[in-house]
């Protein structure tokens, strides 16, 4: 019975199409039938997180090549196929992706009620989307998915947005990650002219000139920087991250920021061996400037959600000295350090959220004394603030450990510059949960006060033992990847 359970649950489609039967079916739903189409979206989703938990069971750490593939014929004339697949470095960012779905779904039950159907279709289109873009294996498809993407979240921040400038904000999301791909669209172009196909794997074992090869690689740089993002293409971040609504924001932290950093993994370091060493050093100075210089930024700002989004921009640079470390300890520790940011950084912003609902503003100046008023909050609160100090015992001290030890093996100052940063990430941290709890009560600017209820901390509790489970016993995500990340140093012979 579990054996035929799980033949009829590895085959991808069912991942992938789901979401897209979730967000069509709304649409026949009349407006006024808002709770069908919420609960129809809710069970989409949790359906399609039903997934991947049966991927992992299936899934064999032995092997570095891409599993439960799928081929479809999407324009033979051009050789170009619609290639899926999974392997150790893709598996964990579908689970992911497929988990903080149902959460932004739940977020939203009470507070979307102007164009709920609209807002499930939009939020499972993305789902789909982002589900495709991690397991696509052919560049000029990777291209086009991610593209895809800032569209239904263009329509979320411009319809749901908090504020009057969210129009601006939208569009200079939307500009700024299409403007950036269009040299990679180029470089696609260029490569399937050169070599007649994009299959990923037939792409992995052509050698490019050197020259070639550096021109390639800064096509595709352009494209993933804006969207990991480093400086001095992050500006569109704190600005899409203040206008969005909480569940916006959490994929925008929780998954967006993470294609930058995975294209550069799919795609430039193992496609572009030659250029890479030649670029390594230029991504090391421009990480450790964004680094401190987003940190002591983040120490300026008097709104919550510009505080997080700095603070994402600096993990995210981290991330980048952890790949172009080019060794195990480094690239594995920046995989693990991406999703614990996507689970640490959505938390928070599902903090800001629950006082924003209540007190309608996100200043830092308005709020102090919480945890006379909002003890359970505060408490809740003061966990995510440890994890994103990186704490021993949460997610995300795992991650950069093994990123300094992999920085360090390559370049001592990079790795020092990386640690002066973890010092500013535990200044601001401490500093913004003194601010916004200890103290005293500021009665005159807040006047409703009530701790999270039934519905808002089922939704923290995920987060919490996700946290937990991946600082005390993070073996299950080094034994799943070990084996593809040590493939992609052996293929571009960095060791």
């Amino acid at each position: 019975m579990l054996e035929h359970f799980c033949e009829c649950y590895s085959d991808l489609s069912g991942l992938i199409l789901c979401p897209v039967l979730g967000s069509i079916t709304p649409l026949f739903i009349p407006n006024s039938r808002i709770r069908p189409i919420r609960l129809i979206g809710l069970c989409a989703s949790l359906i399609t997180f039903l997934y991947p938990p049966v991927l992992r069971i299936q899934f064999d750490p032995s092997t570095a090549k891409s599993q439960f593939v799928e081929s479809l014929r999407w324009l033979p004339y051009e050789n170009i196929n619609f290639y899926l697949g999974i392997d150790g470095i893709s598996l964990f960012f579908v689970i992911l992706t497929t988990f903080l779905i149902p959460i932004c779904i739940l977020v939203g039950w009470s507070g979307m009620r102007s164009y709920g159907k609209e807002y499930i279709t939009a939020s499972l289109i993305r789902e789909f989307l982002m589900i495709a873009v991690f397991r696509m294996l052919d560049p000029l498809l990777f291209y086009v998915l991610p593209e895809s993407v800032p569209i239904p979240m263009f329509i979320i921040i411009g319809v749901w947005g908090s504020r009057q400038r969210k129009i601006k904000a939208a569009y200079q999301f939307f500009l700024y990650t299409l403007l950036g791909s269009v040299f990679m669209l180029l470089a696609i172009l260029l490569i399937l002219l050169q070599t007649g196909t994009t299959d990923l794997q037939i792409l992995l074992t052509t050698e490019f000139s050197e020259r070639r090869q550096i021109f390639l690689w800064i096509a595709f740089f352009a494209s993933f920087a804006v969207k990991v993002p480093m400086v001095p293409v992050h500006i569109w971040l704190p600005e899409a991250h203040v206008e969005a609504p909480t569940a916006g924001s959490v994929i925008l932290a929780g998954i967006l920021l993470k294609l930058g950093t995975y294209g550069f993994l799919r795609f430039s370091i193992p496609m572009f061996p030659e250029a890479t060493l030649c670029f390594t050093p230029f991504i090391y100075t421009l990480s450790a400037i964004a680094i401190i210089y987003t940190s002591l930024t983040t120490l300026r700002q008097i709104d919550l959600k510009k505080i997080i989004a700095y603070s994402s921009v600096a993990h995210m640079n981290l991330v980048t000295i952890g790949m172009f470390s080019l060794n195990i300890q480094g690239i594995g520790g920046s995989i693990l350090l991406m999703l614990s940011h996507g689970l640490v950084s959505s938390a928070l912003f599902l903090c800001v959220g629950v006082l924003y609902d209540r007190h309608k503003t996100r200043l830092v100046r308005y709020y102090g004394g919480l945890v006379s008023t909002m003890p359970n909050f505060s408490t809740i609160f003061f966990f995510f603030t440890l994890a994103n100090m990186s704490l021993p015992g949460t997610s995300s001290f795992i991650g950069e450990f093994l990123i300094l030890v992999g920085a360090f093996q390559r370049n001592s100052l990079v790795a020092t510059l990386a640690a002066l940063g973890m010092i500013l990430g535990a200044a601001y941290s401490l500093w913004l949960y003194n601010r916004a709890v200890s103290g005293n009560l500021k009665p005159d600017f807040l006047h409703k006060f009530s701790d999270p209820n039934g519905r808002e901390v089922s939704i923290f509790i995920p987060f919490l033992v996700g946290l937990v489970r991946m600082g005390v016993h993070p073996k299950v995500f080094p034994d799943r990847m070990h084996t593809s990340v040590s493939n992609l140093v052996q293929h571009g012979k960095f060791h």
